[in-house]
């Protein structure tokens, strides 16, 4: 009885945080709702879906999306390549292990507003270290400001914050592999780059697909790293989540007038998105475990 009543409260909680705010926002995406007070709301249909892919919007909507998907691709591949990488170097037996391991979750228990202002004062192109870095071989730099570098210094960002999870992942899958495997590997000469590729690897695959899965989701969902450092209406790192917040909250975007009706037509749009992605990474990465 205990069990059940103890089931029942939490089916009852992710009702109410989860699945009611979800069904409010495709109501709130068929009407034109505002933040100014006193103004009525009429519902309009699929008005606002027809605004996110009417011509006037779909260049601005389609560069974001772009950008979207090169930061979650790019943040996805780094995170993981790395992450195995120092897990497999922190499963050795190393002096000082425990406390690499710590400093490598340090990242994961900062905010994203402490990590923002760390890297925006990092890169400051004024007084900051790497400015005087760059100074030294006679180069200057915008950092965050410069178009064509600021997109490439948010996923290192967004990589350096979001490590210490994936590593954590990797290590658990790590040590669940039996040591017995690798003594035979070493009995057939294997090399240790053999033993990484045909044993670990392979044998890792349910924790790759866990990474990819949280990384995928979580950068396709992600703003608030980008919001920090480059502000909220940058072009060269608008992403389709910052467009949401910005639009629903922040101010007017892409030529669109502030409506909170509007963002929650462009958060469906990106649900879908993000659904099918992540539906579509997941057999495929399911797939390969079998086959494996």
């Amino acid at each position: 009885m205990t069990a059940q009543i103890s089931f029942a409260i939490g089916m009852s909680l992710i009702v109410l945080f989860s699945l009611v705010p979800a069904v409010l926002i495709l109501v709130i995406s068929f009407t034109d709702i505002r933040s100014l007070p006193y103004l009525p709301t009429r519902f309009v249909g699929v008005e606002n879906y027809l605004t996110f892919f009417s011509s006037a919007q779909i260049g601005y909507n389609l560069s974001a999306l772009k950008n979207t998907f090169v930061f979650a691709f790019a943040v996805t591949f780094f995170q993981n390549v790395i992450a195995l990488f120092i897990a497999v170097l922190l499963n050795q037996r190393l002096v000082g292990r425990n406390f690499a391991r710590a400093v490598v979750f340090l990242p994961t228990i900062l905010g994203v507003t402490v990590i923002g202002l760390i890297f925006s004062l990092i890169f400051n192109p004024s007084a900051g270290p790497a400015a005087e870095l760059w100074a030294a071989f006679g180069q200057s730099s915008a950092f965050f400001g410069d178009p064509n570098l600021a997109m490439a210094l948010v996923i290192f960002v967004q990589v350096w914050s979001g490590i210490g999870v994936a590593v954590v992942i990797y290590l658990a899958g790590l040590q669940a592999i039996p040591q017995e495997l690798y003594e035979v590997a070493d009995i057939d000469g294997a090399t240790n780059w053999q033993k990484l590729r045909n044993v670990t690897i392979p044998l890792l695959a349910p924790s790759v697909t866990a990474n990819t899965l949280l990384c995928i989701i979580g950068a396709l969902q992600s703003y608030q790293l980008i919001y920090v450092l480059t502000g909220p209406i940058n072009p060269a790192t608008q992403v389709l989540s910052l467009a949401i917040f910005t639009q629903g909250f922040g101010g007017a975007q892409g030529g669109t007038v502030q409506s909170q009706g509007y963002a929650a037509a462009i958060s469906i749009v990106q649900f879908v998105i993000v659904a099918i992605i992540s539906l579509a990474t997941l057999a495929y990465l399911r797939s390969k475990e079998t086959a494996l």
